[in-house]
Parts: structure tokens; sequence; C-alpha cells
């Protein structure tokens, strides 16, 4: 049963429900436990988003924030909206503390907004936008923004050691993983449609993937691991959920592979099909890699499918080591190489008990502390604290 909160929150986050993504799940699913109408969210105008605000229990202020590269010259504008709207909530409200979702572009005006109204700032660090944005100005200024808050919530320990190396004082960094809503993502929903229209019998293995179209995800490198699996005697298909720029690129690589009729590309689903897609799989696979600094903040695609009661394996890289929980809710590889990826996916895939066991570690450790209920009163907690 969900206890019911009260906070005083000012949140700034561009990203936010109905837009996709696993930090605007986050936030929707984190703030609307944590109080009411005394939350107020300034966030982005986005299709959907008066019918999502209708029965919402924060006050949500939508903008207009075209996307445009962020400390230029034309992204004035966009500071301006988020400044002044923030400013003015701050100043004919009592709030309690004033929370950033990144560091930028929110972070620099929340900051600010704090100061200005003697308030305290919280910043969320997601781990992606720590590593891909260089050292110039861009950095320099997420770098202020984050040493300046009161309290950095940080995704992954491998943000939180990030963050550290930013300069980051360790005290002001509060770890709090992402969550999992463990009442829509379960064990023992109906599958047998969804394998049936991709022609996977009951013999057959079915490796799942979720996530945008976008090389570091990996999904080329399992695609180029199902030839010699089925040279060793494994029937294996693999399905892909999602949508983005490679997936022209992905179609190349299983004709290349000659695996055309073994790569299900699925696109966008359903939301109330895709807890159905992880429990149709055997495996759930994310053989994500770093790529120029672009890497895994922490994967919330690993709590939704260790929800359904399935083992992932996950690529090395980035903050999934707070998702995957090596050798006990699945395995862990480098996922540059195809080797590594090959080894682990036969160990388990023939493996049924230990794809099992694995399975079900994932699933007590998501209902013991990462349902969304269990995250919002450790954030509730941690930022009392």
């Amino acid at each position: 049963m969900e206890t019911a909160m009260s906070n005083r929150y000012l949140v700034l986050t561009e990203l936010f429900l109905p837009t996709k993504g696993g930090t605007a799940v986050w936030f929707d699913e984190v703030y609307r436990r944590l109080g009411g109408k005394a939350i107020h969210i300034v966030t982005a105008d986005v299709p959907g988003a008066a019918k999502h605000d209708h029965d919402h229990p924060n006050r949500i202020h939508r903008l207009s924030l075209k996307r445009v590269p962020w400390l230029r010259p034309e992204s004035l504008v966009m500071y301006a909206r988020f400044f002044f709207t923030a400013l003015w909530l701050a100043l004919t409200h009592r709030f309690d503390a004033v929370h950033a979702g990144r560091a930028l572009p929110e972070g620099l005006v929340a900051w600010l907004v704090a100061r200005l109204t003697f308030q305290s700032v919280v910043i969320y660090a997601h781990g992606e936008e720590l590593t891909g944005w260089g050292k110039g100005n861009k950095y320099k200024a997420m770098c202020f923004a984050l040493r300046h808050a009161d309290r950095v919530i940080a995704n992954s320990d491998f943000t939180r050691e990030t963050l550290i190396g930013m300069g980051v004082r360790r005290a002001r960094i509060v770890l709090i993983h992402p969550g999992v809503d463990t009442e829509r993502f379960r064990p023992g929903l109906p599958f047998d449609d969804l394998r049936a229209a991709l022609g996977v019998g009951d013999s057959a293995r079915l490796i799942l993937s979720v996530g945008r179209l976008s090389r570091r995800k990996g999904f080329d490198t399992v695609i180029r691991s199902l030839p010699t699996l089925r040279a060793r005697g494994l029937d294996v298909h693999f399905a892909i959920v999602g949508i983005g720029e490679d997936a022209d690129y992905l179609d190349a690589v299983a004709r290349e592979a000659n695996v055309e009729d073994r790569v299900h590309r699925l696109g966008h689903v359903p939301m109330e099909d895709l807890p159905r897609w992880y429990n149709a799989c055997d495996l759930f696979v994310l053989a994500n890699r770093e790529i120029g600094g672009d890497t895994e903040g922490f994967g919330i695609v690993f709590l939704e499918a260790a929800a359904c009661g399935k083992a992932a394996i996950a690529g090395r890289a980035g903050g999934t080591g707070s998702a995957v929980l090596d050798g006990v809710t699945g395995l862990r590889v480098d996922a540059g190489s195809g080797v590594e990826l090959v080894a682990a996916l036969e160990r388990l895939l023939g493996d049924p008990r230990l794809l099992e066991a694995m399975g079900q570690a994932g699933l007590a450790r998501v209902r013991e502390s990462l349902s969304w209920q269990a995250v919002a009163e450790l954030t509730q907690d941690s930022l009392r604290a």
C-alpha cells in the first residue's frame, strides 16, 4: 500500500511524461508520490501533455521549449522562459526546495532562482550527460551548477564517482537508483500470441532488447552473435522494441549476417503490450557500450525486465552495474567483444535453471527496494536528512 506524502517542491525538468524515456518516467512516478498540488513542475509542452496532465496530482506548468544547443545565443529565450516562470512561482509559493532534472539547462536556472529566494537546490545527475559533453563551456557550466547544489542525486555508483571526479563534494551526493512500476511490470502476463506472431516456437529462445535505436545500445553486436549461437545448436530469435536513427543500419546488419528471419524489429509498441513482451522473452539483453563519451547512466529497462522475472545481460560500460548485479541478477560483459557476449548468451540460454534463478533474484530485488514507492520514500528520507 502506497503511503501519502506531503512535500512542497518546485521542480524544473525539460523531460517529463508523456515525453518518452527513463528520466521522464522517473520524475513523473516519484513526484506524484512525494506530494500533491503543493509540488509544481515546470516542463516542456509536448503532444499529449493536456491529456496526461488532466488528472495529475501535481501542478504542471508547460512551456514552449524548442530544443536548441544550450549555452548559445539562441538558447537565451529558453533560459529566460524557465527562469521567469520559476522565479514567479518561487516568489508566490512557499517551497521546501528547488529541484532540477539535470545540471543543464535546468540546474543553472534552479541555482539562480534558489539563491534569489533563499531556498536550497537539488540537481539530478544521470551519468551520460556527465561524460558526453567534452570539456568545453558546456562542461564548465555543468560543473558550476553541480558544485553549487546543496544536494546532487546520482542514479548509479558510476554517476556518483564521476561527480566526485568533477569536483562535487561526496557529502553532498545522494545515491538513489531509479525504480520500476511493479504492478504494471510483473510475471504471469499472457504472451503466447506475441511469440506466435514472430514464429517463435515453444522450444526456441527469444532474446529481447528495448531502447532507442542508437549505436551505443549494442543491438548490432547481438545481431552478429546470432549465427554463432545457431551454429552451436541454439534455436534463437532476437526482438527489438524501439525507434531511432539506426533502424536501417540494423536491418543491414541482419542482412549481412544472414539472420533476417531471426531479427524482429518491432518499432514502437503500445504501453500496455510492453510488459507482455518482457514476459514473452527468455532473456533480456542490452549490450551497451561507450561511444565518444556517450554511455548508459543506469538503464531502467533492466529493472522492467527484472520485475517480469527475467535475467539480463548488460554491457559493462557506464552505470549498468547498479541495475544488473553481475552473477546475481544477470551478467555484465565487455560489449565491444562479440566473444564475451556470445559466451554469456550461450551460458544463460543453455542453462534454464541458472536463467530462472537469476530472473527470480532480480524480481525479489525490485520488489524489495526498487518499486517507485520505495524510491519515493528513499528520496524523501534522503532530502530531509
